[in-house]
């Protein structure tokens, strides 16, 4: 056993050193111990231990190590060194099945918009229309393009059908109910974690440990623990340590230094590099017009452009989101993603495989709401470049689990489950009710969970949720927040006799304060 832990620790090493080989990060220690070689305390004869004594000194060992952590973040889980890539992909085979054929469902939809409406997937912008882009980049919201034939490629209502029609095949046996009688819409056996569970995983969300988000804590007055924290919080800024930034998140960000705690726990520097790659992605905008630009316009201008926190941003979402669409990086996440991106074939060459494209380059289709992951973030930052960076790791960590199905515990298939077994066990009564009015519980709180929670709760909530999502790298706060939610509206919920009246009775989180929900939920509930 000890044997196996070992070559997969192995393995690992080889796999980050592999990955950072690569990177910009490896040219500049290289860059900077070469430049060592002519100062006085490099000495020959202990040239190894002295330059790694000057990268630590430099403070270039805490630049590789936060490098290392970022990559440890979003390493899949060990599995066999024989197992295969698309195992580690997704390893349950009935789920890629699923994954596959819903992918082939968006794609049809994709291309029969296509053949409608007669427009190419990809085509290069006439000369004056890249002059025009150019001219308006940063007041792209005042342009006004016909989008009424297009429509959303799919809407999370969507995605759920295909979620509550997902069976493991080693469980269908006949008449016998199957999967302990649960009673929710979500069949599929997979393990998630019970409250005492939950309170072992969220133990720094107690009663007893002072939290940003909370306004009567009962053990220390909340100024003196703001202004500790606040200062704990410079300190972790001044050691730009990632994994300290992230354990100091899990009790909230003080506002002023939200930006640069996050950056620092996504490792993400906004060097000059990354300025001028951003750059390149913009150029491709102005240069190429796809047909997920449509996509994109229609989908801010039906959700963003209608929210009173996030209608001010609108130029900023076309520009991350247009470059995002053109960013090949994004493909990497696809190793431990359990989706595969679409392909498209150059006009003229259907079916020959050298002729076949990622489309979208990024290789994601964005659908109905997708903007809502960037609206946040406009928040914390102003500047385009390290927006779109921060974005971009958002999305490649925790975002693309919430829109692809998968058996990994952050995974919205876990977290459906998660939620209504949740609620099944300790809100039995509320479940029962619901489900027998045919308000199945999910069918109300699966978007807010697709969106993580953006565009229905207050920002400064949003924040604070979004806070523990980086400080615990996961997303299961998401389905305890939804339960919450339930438990906390209970009493009106008792009282609904429809889909439409319980939908009435949680359409408006915004004057939800997320903490206390969480805490009364986790650590006040008797199990």
């Amino acid at each position: 056993m000890m044997l196996e832990q070992d070559n997969g620790l192995s393995l690992a090493i080889a796999q980050i050193v592999q990955r950072l080989k690569g990177s910009s990060l490896h040219s500049q220690l290289e860059r900077q111990a070469r430049g060592s070689l002519h100062k006085p305390e490099i000495k020959l004869e202990s040239l190894k231990e002295d330059i790694k004594e000057f990268l630590k000194t430099s403070g270039w060992e805490k630049k590789l190590q936060n490098a290392v952590y970022s990559e440890l973040s979003v390493f899949p889980s060990p599995c066999h060194p024989a197992a295969p890539p698309e195992h580690i992909k997704e390893p349950l085979v009935y789920m890629r099945k699923a994954q596959g054929s819903w992918e082939k469902r968006i794609l049809k939809s994709l291309n029969s918009m296509c053949t409608e409406l007669n427009i190419p997937l990809a085509q290069k912008r006439p000369i004056g229309e890249q002059k025009e882009l150019l001219n308006k980049w940063n007041e792209m919201g005042t342009d006004e393009p016909d989008l009424s034939l297009f429509r959303p490629v799919y809407a999370p209502k969507d995605f759920l059908e295909v979620l509550m029609n997902l069976r493991n095949p080693n469980y269908e046996n006949g008449d016998q109910p199957s999967f302990r009688n649960h009673l929710g819409l979500i069949q599929v056996p997979l393990k998630v974690k019970d409250i005492p569970e939950l309170r072992d995983s969220f133990s720094e969300l107690g009663l007893t440990t002072g939290q940003l988000g909370i306004d009567d804590s009962t053990q220390v007055p909340p100024e003196l623990f703001e202004n500790e924290h606040v200062r704990v919080g410079q300190i972790v800024l001044t050691e730009q340590d990632s994994a300290a930034a992230q354990q100091y998140v899990r009790q909230g960000c003080p506002t002023a230094l939200r930006a640069e705690l996050w950056a620092l726990i996504l490792n993400i520097s906004n060097q000059p590099e990354d300025i001028l790659y951003y750059e390149q992605l913009k150029s491709n905008v102005i240069q190429h017009d796809l047909l997920v630009d449509s996509l994109i316009y229609k989908d801010v201008k039906l959700t963003a452009s209608n929210d009173d926190y996030y209608f001010v941003f609108e130029d900023y979402l076309y520009q991350v989101l247009l470059c995002f669409s053109r960013d090949t990086s994004v493909l990497e996440h696809f190793s431990y993603n359990s989706a595969t991106p679409p392909k498209s074939y150059i006009r003229g060459k259907l079916g020959m495989e050298e002729y076949a494209v990622f489309y979208p380059p990024n290789g994601v289709i964005p659908f109905h709401g997708f903007s809502m992951y960037v609206a946040p973030l406009c928040f914390l930052y102003h500047e385009p470049s390290k927006l779109y960076q921060i974005f971009r790791e958002m999305y490649v960590r925790f975002f693309f689990r919430l829109h692809s199905i998968s058996s990994h515990p952050s995974g919205i298939v876990s977290l459906c489950l998660l939620f209504e077994t949740l609620l099944q066990t300790h809100l039995p009564q509320l479940f029962y009710h619901l489900r027998e009015i045919g308000a199945q519980p999910l069918r109300i709180s699966f978007k807010w969970m697709v969106r993580a929670f953006s565009g229905y709760l207050a920002t400064d909530q949003l924040l604070l949720l979004w806070d523990r999502i980086l400080g615990y790298n996961s997303l299961e706060i998401l389905a305890v927040l939804a339960a919450a939610v339930f438990a906390f509206r209970a009493v009106n919920l008792m009282e609904v006799t429809s889909l439409a009246a319980a939908e009435a009775v949680l359409a408006d989180l915004s004057t939800l304060k997320v903490m206390p929900l969480l805490q009364i939920f986790l650590f006040a509930t008797v199990t």
